[in-house]
């Protein structure tokens, strides 16, 4: 069985999509910690709700960011983790510590990458006139929000939309991009050849409007 290690600074809705799917599809996985560098995270009371080990690594008792990577990293692998999923983590990881999970590490981005890297994604592409956006789940990399796309989801955007309604309906499909992501890398289904990511079975890595697929 492999194990799933998550970050979150936040709420954290992502690590409970995660959390959810590991449990109703029955992946031959678990979520073998949840780990924040905030100790007042609201998800950490609903991963220990759920009996997951829970973590904090606080960034501001460490002197330099290298310090606090390499703390974080050690925690990590001290779960054993298969995958690490960022889920609304929000500090910037080295290029060390990158290198040290490469292949593992996946984070998910509220945009059409490579479009909108960085932050008010939404804002922004409401600003330029934008028809479509969505998410896309990637590897990490040194680059902030560059790394190879494992799979992306596609929503409208609405003439009426603002920053918040917008964003209310890229993060329902963000819930459902980013477990079956964890899935197929957890399965082994991903083959990662310099820049693109491929499905070695041919399933589509979009998800449309309206797609059943859970």
């Amino acid at each position: 069985m492999k194990n799933v290690v998550i970050l979150i600074s936040g709420r954290g809705s992502n690590m409970e999509a995660i959390v959810r799917a590991c449990a109703d599809e029955r992946w031959d996985a678990r979520i073998a910690a949840v780990v924040s560098n905030r100790a007042d995270a609201a998800g950490l009371a609903f991963a220990r709700d759920r009996g997951i080990a829970t973590e904090v690594v606080d960034h501001r008792a460490f002197a330099s960011r290298d310090a606090f990577d390499d703390a974080l990293a050690d925690r990590i692998e001290g779960h054993g983790a298969d995958v690490v999923a960022l889920a609304g983590f929000m500090r910037i990881l080295g290029a060390a510590f990158v290198r040290r999970f490469d292949g593992r590490l996946v984070n998910i981005h509220p945009s059409l990458l490579p479009a909108f890297p960085g932050l008010q994604t939404h804002r922004r592409a409401l600003e330029a006139g934008c028809k479509a956006s969505g998410a896309s789940v990637h590897f990490v990399t040194a680059d902030l929000d560059h790394g190879p796309i494992i799979g992306q989801a596609v929503v409208p955007v609405l003439a009426d939309d603002t920053e918040a309604t917008l964003a209310a309906r890229v993060l329902v499909a963000e819930h459902r991009l980013y477990p079956r992501a964890i899935a197929w890398l957890l399965e082994g289904r991903l083959e990662r050849r310099g820049s693109v990511v491929r499905h070695r079975n041919g399933a589509s890595q979009l998800l449309l409007p309206g797609d059943p697929r859970p």
